[in-house]
């Protein structure tokens, strides 16, 4: 069995602003960067991110002497007009109405719908497990995004639940084992949270 350690990036000030953050490549926000820091996380032996800013800082700071091998099909999703906006700025658009009442099912206009979003995270995931298979090593960590986390889990996590059930905030994340000689495809068994503590928190709800 290895280890995987699915980690959210930590707070940006879109973040803050409860904006719709994907394609926008921000940095971490001091708050963020200090939130990071005060907590600790499990030891990891090979570190996989998403090429945003956001990832790349959180993963240098939770893992400092680890090289970070990133994978574009690992971005959060295009939100298209959505896009760095938040509930207040889009409250009146038509299009984010209508978005809401499809129960977030339809695709955000001018952007990605979440099946094309979520096909491309999974696409990305397998080539992590890949790498990490190539590497040999029993513990990694993937720091991505809470879209990308909720692709993943919906997809191969167990117990099953649905996507919008694996929602995590900035900074927490989840541990799981894979199995590499699984021959019944990829599953994600014994999922539990990761969150905070002066140590390591795990078997807490953080959604």
């Amino acid at each position: 069995m290895i280890e995987l350690y699915l980690i959210r990036h930590g707070k940006t000030y879109g973040n803050t602003l409860g904006r719709y953050i994907g394609i926008t490549d921000e940095s971490l926000c001091p708050e963020g960067r200090e939130a990071l820091q005060s907590y600790t996380y499990p030891q990891a032996e090979a570190v996989y991110a998403s090429p945003m800013k956001r990832c790349l800082e959180t993963a240098k700071i939770l893992w400092p002497e680890l090289p970070v091998q990133s994978f574009h099909k690992l971005r959060e999703c295009d939100f298209g007009e959505f896009e760095n906006k938040n509930y207040l700025e889009l409250k009146d658009n038509p299009h984010y109405q209508a978005w809401v009442d499809s129960g977030g099912q339809t695709a955000f206009p001018e952007g990605e719908s979440r099946e094309e979003f979520q096909k491309r995270c999974l696409e990305g995931f397998l080539e992590v497990l890949e790498a990490i298979r190539q590497a040999d090593c029993k513990k990694a960590a993937l720091v991505v995004h809470g879209g990308t986390i909720m692709s993943i889990l919906a997809a191969y996590g167990e117990p099953k639940k649905s996507f919008y059930d694996w929602q995590v905030k900035n900074g927490m994340g989840y541990q799981a084992r894979w199995d590499e000689r699984d021959e019944g495809g990829i599953r994600l068994y014994e999922v539990e949270p990761i969150g905070i503590d002066s140590r390591l928190c795990t078997g807490l709800d953080f959604r």
